[in-house]
């Protein structure tokens, strides 16, 4: 097995990342993960991860700050890889106002940092994670790629947006194939604590009322992990080269309602919620709903996890790691 392809994954310590990472160790390839295991949250949550991700003899940790152009350039110099896929950010929509200097940092600076050091060593294929966030506020549903994305409504997506426009530039400069994913609220076992569902479920337990923004009127185009992975793993593996620069939505193509989504919560904590209903907070929009039809006819995607099934799995995860 001399021939095993080698990935290279930024913020695999991460949500998707440990998630991506598992799924390739499994079937056989290596990984060199980097991550700087960064304070945003529960850094034990990150290491738990990793700890797993590192019982698989063809992973090699770095724990790196992508910031950090010489240290990153190391990984370069000894290891040629078949494809980057480039997960590590600040993540965030609400804590990109608390904190906004992280996002240039992590966001635009990281990132060039990663493409331009592939364009020097000539790794040939890079899909990077986008956000949804990056349509800011649409009236027409699903939302399709070629819909509008220059009217961010918080720093987050517009340092996520930048990522796009230097990825194009670097694709047709360099001759790189650049991918780039707009991830659909993603949720999931070992996921983000600053996300709704880790959060509601822990007040929910706890007995603590849940913050419930623009008064529940929110809908969203709630993602399973696993589902998300699938798709990032047929574009890996697609040898045939598409379009580059390409964009694709990467969601579950169906709109749930914020109060549907925390009823399953409650039905699977057999425990209702007390609700704090809140005005619409500064940049957050109102509704999401991706179409996934270019995904599809490009790759295969097929999302296949429902919400109730999604909720259920997380569910069960968390009290299982918490018990």
């Amino acid at each position: 097995m001399k021939n095993k392809k080698k990935y290279l994954i930024t913020g695999s310590a991460g949500f998707i990342g440990f998630h991506l990472s598992k799924k390739l160790l499994l079937d056989g390839s290596s990984v060199i993960g980097i991550d700087n295991l960064n304070d945003y949250y529960d850094q034990n949550l990150k290491k738990d991860r990793n700890k797993i991700l590192k019982k698989h003899k063809n992973y090699k940790f770095k724990k790196i700050d992508i910031k950090n152009y010489k240290k990153l350039e190391s990984v370069f110099k000894k290891n040629k890889f078949e494809c980057i896929i480039n997960l590590a950010a600040q993540a965030g929509v609400r804590y990109s106002l608390i904190n906004p200097k992280s996002y240039i940092d992590n966001n635009i600076v990281g990132f060039f940092n990663v493409i331009d050091l592939a364009k020097k060593y000539k790794v040939k294929k890079i899909i990077y994670a986008s956000t949804s966030s990056i349509y800011g506020i649409q009236n027409k549903f699903p939302i399709k790629e070629n819909f509008d994305t220059n009217n961010p409504i918080q720093l987050y997506a517009a340092t996520k947006k930048s990522n796009e426009v230097i990825a194009a530039s670097y694709s047709k400069l360099y001759n790189i194939n650049t991918i780039g994913l707009r991830f659909f609220t993603v949720y999931g076992p070992w996921g983000r604590p600053d996300m709704a569902l880790f959060k509601f479920t822990k007040n929910i337990l706890k007995g603590k009322p849940i913050d419930v923004f623009n008064k529940g009127k929110h809908s969203r185009d709630f993602t399973f992990v696993d589902d998300i992975v699938d798709g990032i793993i047929k574009i890996i593996k697609k040898r045939k080269k598409t379009l580059s620069p390409s964009i694709y939505n990467i969601g579950n193509g169906k709109k749930v309602s914020l109060m549907e989504y925390i009823k399953l919560i409650e039905k699977n904590l057999n425990k209702k919620a007390k609700k704090n209903f809140l005005p619409l907070q500064k940049g957050d929009v109102i509704k999401t709903h991706s179409s996934t039809k270019l995904l599809k006819k490009d790759f295969g995607y097929i999302p296949k996890t429902s919400v109730s099934h999604g909720v259920k799995k997380f569910i069960n995860w968390y009290l299982s790691y918490y018990r």
